[in-house]
């Protein structure tokens, strides 16, 4: 992995983390990169409270992200109406145990949008 250093000659972690794209032109995650993103994720998810009612697999007190992606697969526009029902939270339509809301004081918009596409692959 190359380093990139700051103007201080400090380790810039950020660059450092990403690759460029000569076909996009744009800076991509590497490997190393895509996998503290994704611990930055789950510590998100877990400190939200996400992970007490729901696992990646398993059913707990509310469906999987298995289910859940499995129930909107192929559609386009999950996205938005998923980051919704978790800001709003609500019942009915994964489960008959209410989901309390979680406001951005709890995930910010950026981790919630990055736990929702984590889900979505699931």
């Amino acid at each position: 992995n190359q380093k990139v250093l700051d103007k201080a000659g400090k380790v810039d972690e950020k660059a450092s983390s990403q690759t460029f794209s000569e076909t996009t032109g744009a800076m991509h995650p590497n490997a190393e990169g895509q996998a503290a993103m994704a611990d930055a994720i789950d510590d998100a998810m877990t400190k939200a409270g996400c992970m007490a009612c729901h696992a990646a697999d398993k059913k707990l007190v509310g469906p999987s992200f298995k289910d859940i992606a499995a129930k909107r697969k192929g559609d386009a526009a999950a996205m938005a109406p998923l980051m919704e029902k978790v800001r709003k939270g609500g019942s009915g339509v994964d489960g008959p145990v209410p989901m309390p809301p979680t406001g951005p004081d709890k995930i910010n918009d950026a981790d919630l949008k990055g736990a929702v596409e984590k889900m979505l692959k699931s």
